[in-house]
């Protein structure tokens, strides 16, 4: 191997270790074996990587890069090392520097840290991927929710590629999601009703959706500074579309924002009351994760149910399934109900029966894409009824103007 690289032995070390070199740069790295055959082997395997780059066929990664892990298996953010290098704490100090570690993503990461902790990145096979989805799916999570794991695994790979820390991605599965389009929606007194059971800091917040079909990542990045005058105006950065937009202070939005004036002071202990930055807010800090808050405001208002986390049965008030008569802590049970997102959906439902051309109904809730827009003017049980009393009122018309037209025909001579 003499010219392209040579397997030596460091001064107190039993192992073999194996120098080479790319682009003028040497590399040393320990062969991890005490014999000869061996070390020798894994000498070649790194000059084919070698070879392989120079002739621009596969990017070399070279020893650091084969120990970067997907994730280090530490949750609990306090512990982490802050200058740890896996796949999952680089993409979350990037999602925190672009102020987009929002509780879901930070959730669904939390799946790929668990699924795949201590896994080397440059090892993890589409195998091995497909392997955490059939964990997760016999679990009893959802396809969508296995593909918002997944798609944090396939960023964190991508973020990788992007700083050059790895040279390529695995193949990732994307399940289907058909059939899990969500058809829910609010009207007045069930939204009226899931108000009066939520904390005082989520009211304004979720009636601020109810009314503008504004996405809660977005309405939870409102800032005193992006009202101007009579209008608010989302930030591009702000929005998931990226494109700015405006909201005009109109009707029960003018009332709505200036309850939230009169609660911009909040009052600190020992010091003078200082004026919240955020237009929504929970004691002058960032809204964060509310979904327990949710559910349980969903349930009292009777829009929700606590299932079994096993085979989806009712629970009775023991926590005791129906169905498979499993006992559980609260704290394992499914939330199964109306959602957040439901006011979206129901404001552009809502919009476009009083008549709002869509084009300006999307321009207040945000949507690009008319195939986006059309998902969530869902059609409900009195749509239907409604399109059928037309459909039966235009028959009968017709109908009748046939009659007539009949009626008022010549009739010819000698024909009875």
């Amino acid at each position: 191997m003499r010219g392209q690289g040579r397997i030596f032995q460091r001064k107190g070390s039993s192992v073999f270790w194996c120098a080479y070199y790319l682009r003028g740069k040497e590399f040393r790295e320990s062969t991890g074996t005490a014999e000869g055959d061996k070390a020798e082997k894994f000498l070649k395997r790194r000059l084919r990587e070698v070879g392989a780059d120079v002739i621009g066929a596969k990017q070399f990664m070279g020893p650091q890069a084969e120990r970067i892990k997907v994730s280090c298996g530490v949750l609990a953010e306090g512990q982490r090392n802050p200058e740890c290098d896996c796949l999952c704490c680089a993409l979350e100090r990037d999602f925190r520097l672009r102020e987009i570690a929002s509780p879901a993503n930070l959730s669904h990461l939390k799946h790929v840290r668990v699924g795949f902790a201590r896994q080397r990145a440059a090892s993890l096979t589409a195998d091995q991927i497909d392997n955490y989805i059939e964990r997760r799916l016999s679990d009893g999570a959802a396809p969508a929710s296995v593909n918002r794991a997944t798609q944090m695994l396939g960023q964190a790979f991508n973020f990788a590629v992007q700083q050059r820390r790895l040279s390529s991605t695995p193949y990732i599965r994307h399940l289907s999601e058909a059939g899990n389009v969500r058809q829910g929606f609010f009207g007045e007194a069930d939204f009226e009703r899931l108000v009066s059971h939520l904390p005082a800091h989520l009211q304004d917040f979720a009636r601020f959706a109810y009314l503008t079909g504004m996405r809660k990542g977005e309405i939870a990045s409102l800032r005193w500074d992006d009202v101007d005058g009579d209008t608010i105006r989302l930030r591009a950065q702000n929005a998931k579309n990226g494109e700015a937009r405006s909201i005009p202070i109109e009707g029960e939005l003018t009332d709505l924002i200036e309850r939230r004036r009169a609660a911009r002071q909040v009052p600190k202990q020992n010091s003078p009351v200082v004026l919240s930055a955020l237009i929504f807010h929970r004691d002058g800090e960032a809204i964060g994760d509310y979904r327990k808050a949710w559910a349980t405001a969903c349930i009292m208002a009777g829009l929700g149910r606590l299932v079994c986390p096993q085979c989806k049965g009712l629970v009775d008030s023991d926590n005791k399934c129906v169905s498979c008569a499993k006992h559980w802590t609260r704290e394992q049970l499914k939330y199964k109900g109306r959602i957040f997102h439901d006011f979206r959906r129901t404001a552009v439902r809502d919009m476009v029966r009083a008549g709002v051309p869509e084009t300006v109904a999307m321009s207040i809730s945000g949507h690009k894409t008319r195939s986006m827009f059309d998902r969530y003017n869902i059609h409900d049980e009195r749509d239907q009824r409604e399109a059928l009393r037309a459909t039966q009122a235009y028959r009968e018309q017709q109908a009748t103007q046939q009659r007539e037209k009949l009626a008022a025909m010549p009739t010819r001579a000698g024909v009875n």
